[in-house]
């Protein structure tokens, strides 16, 4: 039966290394962590001396190489508390001042219809006009009838 059982063996064979190329790529990872150590400490020196290449940082990886121009990017920015305008007009939304306008008008007409001059308050107002003179009339039949009744009384209890 071959290595792996009855599906096989996969993958490859191990390799190994001669000890002279690992001594070797010692060396050289050493060599560049002691003159990438000596590059920075000469870096922070000059950063120490100039606070205007404190905006040019190095950058780790790939960020250093590509700068980005993103207009949609933007950086947010903190503001102190005393550089904060508080009586300065706010600016509203669409949406806000959209309901701003319409409560405004939603008074103005409102105020119209309490005065009768919208079409709908004179048309309310002719409606309620002869529901009133209806309510009239009506009371008017029943006072005339119960004096007809009160009358047929009386000719009754003078029989």
């Amino acid at each position: 039966m071959p290595r792996g059982g009855k599906k096989g063996h996969k993958g490859r064979g191990k390799q190994f290394s001669n000890p002279e190329e690992i001594d070797r790529q010692m060396r050289a990872q050493e060599e560049e962590e002691t003159a990438g150590a000596e590059k920075e400490n000469s870096d922070s020196e000059e950063e120490s001396s100039s606070d205007e290449d404190s905006e040019f940082k190095r950058r780790n990886g790939v960020e250093g190489l590509i700068e980005i121009e993103n207009p949609n990017r933007v950086s947010q920015k903190n503001k102190k508390t005393s550089e904060v305008d508080v009586d300065a007009p706010k600016e509203l939304s669409r949406r806000e001042r959209e309901e701003i306008e319409k409560q405004k008008s939603k008074e103005r007409y409102m105020k119209l219809h309490y005065e009768g001059k919208t079409e709908q308050a004179r048309a309310d107002l002719a409606r309620l006009a002869i529901i009133k003179k209806q309510r009239e009339d009506a009371a008017k039949k029943r006072d005339e009838l119960r004096k007809a009744e009160k009358e047929a009384e009386e000719a009754k209890a003078k029989r």
